[in-house]
């Protein structure tokens, strides 16, 4: 257990072990590569665990038979459906700009590759410690609204527009609670590194001090990801598909394959910032507390969505203006209160 736990140090040793020169350029890039490649090797597998495990906690919550026929008990029901996907036709249709059109779901399923990059998996095992990790995650994951906007817009389709605009206004409007909810924990750890934000919560998880906090970071993270009962850009009822409209086979897959990757990344950086990252009894090394933490999120998310019917446009604005925003930055004048009074008792 103590050798998987320190995999990704032996790698990089063993790596910068093939230069003579420990500053070398080619053993950055090098590791740079090989840090990417374990990263993707994750979001794949997340993809081939979640889209099952997404039929399986419908099917338990509407209390109806899931997948069942392909593999035991319906477990490789997403090998199937991958296979699916990349034998159907890819259809363009006339009148869109191909540029555009074509790149839109290689960038929605980039960007969490990227943002992944400054997760700590386990104690010294980020991929990239950023002394501003958080400022990068949130960056990178923003960009993400550019690709729904392209993607919509350049498939010539005005269903396909209206979703796209749908997807910029929802995602704009939830990263401002998003990010204010998690200013609490910065001012708390007085960091942006999110190894820092780990080792700071060796004692008590921010949860317990950011209990507010935490709730609106999972709401508003739920509508960053696009997941029901947030999902408006794609409301079939209303648009059709939304940006996706257009897009067939694998294309279109790559979309849905984006929306599990974007899940798993904010549900990676809620376990990082509100419930310890790595940190648990010792009986388990890190990782592997990591996982779990990660996957009980992931769990809620998906109760959540087969829970709650969508909800409307105008009501999802005004949960987002008028009371995740205020909360949020309550919270942060609660916080600041806090420990104001946690330094006049210490230093008294």
């Amino acid at each position: 257990m103590e050798t998987i736990n320190n995999l990704f140090l032996i790698i990089a040793a063993a790596i910068r072990g093939l230069f003579p020169n420990p500053q070398s350029i080619w053993a950055d890039l090098t590791l740079n590569v090989v840090n990417v490649i374990m990263i993707i090797i994750i979001i794949v597998l997340n993809i081939l665990v979640l889209a099952i495990l997404e039929r399986k906690v419908a099917s338990w919550v509407g209390q109806r038979v899931g997948p069942n026929r392909i593999g035991p008990h319906g477990w490789l029901q997403t090998i199937a459906d991958g296979l699916k996907l990349m034998g159907k036709e890819d259809i363009i249709p006339a009148g869109v700009d191909k540029f555009i059109y074509k790149i839109a779901p290689m960038f929605i399923f980039s960007l969490p590759i990227m943002a992944l990059a400054v997760i700590p998996f386990g104690k010294g095992m980020a991929p990239l410690n950023l002394d501003l990790g958080i400022f990068y995650f949130l960056a990178i994951s923003s960009i993400s609204t550019l690709a729904f906007f392209m993607g919509g817009w350049a498939s010539n389709n005005k269903y396909s527009l209206l979703g796209g605009m749908r997807a910029v206004a929802q995602m704009i409007s939830y990263e401002i609670p998003l990010l204010f909810s998690l200013l609490g924990v910065v001012m708390i750890s007085q960091s942006f590194n999110l190894g820092v934000i780990v080792e700071a919560q060796k004692s008590i998880p921010f949860i317990f001090l950011q209990p507010l906090g935490f709730v609106i970071f999972i709401i508003a993270g739920m509508a960053e990801a696009n997941r029901a009962p947030f999902d408006l850009l794609e409301g079939e009822q209303e648009i059709v598909a939304g940006p996706f409209t257009e897009y067939s086979g694998l294309r279109h897959g790559l979309f849905w394959l984006g929306e599990y990757s974007n899940l798993l990344a904010m549900s990676a950086l809620a376990t990082t910032v509100f419930l310890g990252g790595w940190q648990g009894p010792g009986f388990f090394p890190g990782w592997i507390w990591f996982w779990l933490k990660v996957g009980i999120i992931i769990f809620f998310t998906m109760w959540a969505r087969w829970t709650f019917p969508r909800i409307r446009i105008d009501h999802l604005m005004h949960l987002a203006w008028k009371v995740l925003l205020p909360l949020s930055i309550l919270n942060i004048l609660l916080t600041g209160l806090g420990i104001y009074i946690y330094r006049l008792v210490m230093g008294g």
